[in-house]
């Protein structure tokens, strides 16, 4: 009997470990113990100096950029910690909260050589756990001793990087009727990742016939726009507007994807907005934050469409980017429909920027 969990399942346990502040163990040849920047406190931050070694944060190159730290890695720097660290100074690594204010942080030194898979794995554990980008890494040597000493969570480094690097499959829960507005024709599907992450959602208008191209749009979820009528994106108009439209057409498919700020999650988003008051763009928002462009994965909108018998499109967007992902996922896309609402004298250089940046057709 196999009662004990998987690796997915250890990673859902070692995401919710590191949002509380818990660190976890990565097993393997070189085995660490790594630890959240942004939920990392006092007390343990003082308890992993005392253990020795040469600890690291993790972070990765874009956040490494803003810092002139060098990411001889590649994709992610390896800043070494000083023995006098503090909180503070981790969090002004990792934050950059306070880089206008206080811009020298360094010089940092960086580490180079040797295998750094356990720290990208690390990277990529905080992202998925929709926390600041940045960890620390230290080498353990009684590794399965010490995670059994204090109840923490292991996990074998060449299982996990397989299934950070991939998304975790989707599977139908329940559809039920739902009138709405725009049509009393509606149907709402939900659908669960194996990973334990967030919920997605697919609303779907009248009956469409599953031969035909569908009116479709992949809606990344916009808690400031589309619940509070948010001025600074154009997301709640978006989404309104193609809800009406295929409404008026009697049939359609919106999937409401759960990847707030374009997948960095909502304490991010809202981070990038306090850059971008201070005068950044929502592109180098999100670079200063350590995080790319868009972080967001639209083949999960493929993924439905195709588990509901859909395998043709015309797809409601101004961003090519999911035209391309629709095709590349074995959607045919018949038509790009345009959706140019919501444009305000608040969000007309964030407009702009994604025209320019992003390459989003407005």
């Amino acid at each position: 009997m196999a009662f004990g969990p998987d690796i997915t399942e250890q990673l859902a346990r070692a995401r919710a470990d590191l949002r509380m502040g818990v660190p976890v163990v990565f097993l393997g040849d070189a085995p660490v113990l790594v630890i959240a920047a942004e939920t990392l406190s006092a007390q343990r931050l003082t308890d992993l100096l005392t253990l020795g070694g040469d600890p690291v944060l993790a972070i990765t190159s874009r956040r490494a950029e803003t810092l002139k730290a060098r990411a001889y890695d590649g994709n992610l720097a390896r800043v070494l910690l000083p023995q006098d660290a503090t909180p503070r100074w981790v969090q002004s690594i990792a934050d950059p909260a306070d880089d206008l204010r206080s811009p020298m942080k360094g010089p940092l030194k960086c580490a180079r050589g040797g295998d750094a898979s356990a720290h990208g794995a690390a990277l990529q554990l905080v992202k998925s756990a929709r926390l600041l980008p940045a960890a620390i890494v230290l080498d353990l040597l009684n590794a399965v001793g010490f995670a059994a000493e204090h109840g923490l969570t292991t996990l074998d480094l060449a299982a996990a990087l397989p299934v950070l690097a991939t998304r975790s499959p989707l599977h139908p829960v329940v559809n039920a009727r739902l009138p709405m507005e725009v049509s009393e024709a509606g149907r709402l599907h939900i659908f669960r990742p194996d990973d334990g992450g967030e919920e997605h959602y697919a609303i779907e208008i009248g009956r469409p016939d599953r031969s035909k191209p569908v009116l479709a749009r992949l809606h990344s979820a916009c808690f400031t726009g589309d619940l509070m009528g948010s001025l600074k994106c154009d997301c709640g108009p978006q989404l309104h507007a193609a809800l009406a439209q295929m409404g008026a057409e009697g049939h359609g498919v919106l999937l409401y994807l759960n990847q707030e700020g374009r997948g960095i999650g909502l304490a991010n988003k809202m981070r990038a907005y306090s850059l971008q008051d201070q005068g950044f763009d929502t592109v180098e928002a999100n670079h200063r934050l350590g995080f790319e462009d868009d972080e967001r994965d639209f083949r999960l909108g493929s993924d439905i469409l195709r588990s509901m018998g859909f395998s043709a499109v015309r797809l409601l967007t101004n961003n090519p980017r999911k035209v391309e992902m629709m095709e590349a996922s074995g959607i045919k896309v018949t038509e790009r429909v345009a959706l140019k609402v919501g444009e305000n004298r608040h969000n007309t250089e964030y407009l702009a920027t994604k025209a320019a940046k992003s390459g989003h057709l407005l």
